[in-house]
């Protein structure tokens, strides 16, 4: 009989999220931002997780002909923040990038890769995701942690006169 410890208990994963959308609408949302520039797109979400993929082609490759950091750390911030505004009432609230780190461990040439967004933090002022992304043989590309800020939308107010 094995002992559940801290390392090996899980529970059986229930939703995390506030909001219910798909992952064509997050996808169609950033089509005419970076994201959309750099052909991410959504492909999955779960109840404690969001996926997306990128393609690695001359738009996302260095000058040397690999996967540029810029790109993967790109597609980090945009499935952790997506899946961060899924968190929250995005009447009361709104997500902001505060900080992210990249560990870049494995060079991609040419194919997709996928990354998966999931949180180690859903406090109410501050929300910490654990990205990983892989290529198409499952292999480990890139480690990233993005910490995003809750804030309370502003009410908007009227321009100058």
């Amino acid at each position: 009989m094995q002992i559940a410890t801290v390392q090996t208990a899980r529970l059986a994963p229930m939703s995390i999220w506030r909001a219910s959308t798909t992952p064509e609408a997050l996808t169609e949302r950033g089509r005419r931002s970076l994201s959309g520039y750099l052909g991410i797109r959504i492909t999955e979400i779960g109840p404690d997780f969001v996926r997306a993929t990128m393609p690695v082609n001359e738009h996302t490759h260095q000058p040397f002909g690999v996967l540029h950091g810029g790109a993967s750390v790109a597609l980090a911030e945009t499935v952790g923040s997506l899946a961060s505004m899924m968190c929250v009432d995005t009447q009361q609230s709104m997500c902001l990038g505060q900080e992210i780190n990249a560990n870049h461990l494995r060079a991609v040439s040419t194919g997709t890769v996928t990354a998966t967004a999931r949180p180690f933090h859903l406090g109410g002022r501050s929300h910490v995701w654990h990205i990983e992304i892989r290529d198409e043989n499952e292999r480990l590309v890139c480690v990233s942690r993005l910490t995003m800020a809750v804030v309370e939308r502003r009410p908007k107010t009227a321009g100058p006169e």
